[in-house]
């Protein structure tokens, strides 16, 4: 069984959206939460791997990072969504996030005084799966 989340025109960016479900893909649920809970109170920051221009360094194992914490907010509802889907479903507590990606959604136009600009908006896909007690998380 699985849980499967469309979240549709969130206000956030696509690039560090790409970055964070890179980040905790394959992983716990609660492990995903905790992680998205500490990038958010700016512990640990996300690796940045792809867009990672003028990304300054930090402390630990990775060597390029930054702390999206809006980001982090949005998909951190996302997997808690997840979560009480699986719930409803009658899945059990053993979740690993099995897909989650991040895809352009329509720009939007904003309205202003002076000129009209268009606003970012990013579409995230979240597949939720039950594993058996005797495996672990994907490692990659």
């Amino acid at each position: 069984m699985e849980a499967i989340v469309n979240a549709k025109n969130l206000r956030i960016s696509t690039k560090k959206s790409i970055e964070v479900c890179n980040f905790i893909r394959n992983k716990n649920v609660e492990k995903a939460k905790t992680i998205l809970n500490e990038v958010i109170q700016m512990k640990k920051p996300v690796p940045y791997k792809r867009f990672l221009a003028d990304t300054p360094h930090r402390r630990g194992d990775i060597a390029a990072g930054r702390f999206p914490i809006k980001t982090c907010k949005e998909i951190l509802s996302v997997v808690e969504s997840g979560e009480a889907n699986a719930r409803n479903k009658g899945m059990e507590t053993n979740l690993i996030i099995s897909h989650i990606s991040a895809n352009k959604g329509p720009k939007q136009q904003h309205h202003g005084r002076q000129a009209r600009t268009r606003m970012k908006n990013t579409h995230i896909t979240l597949i939720l799966k039950e594993i058996s007690k005797g495996k672990k998380e994907i490692k990659k």
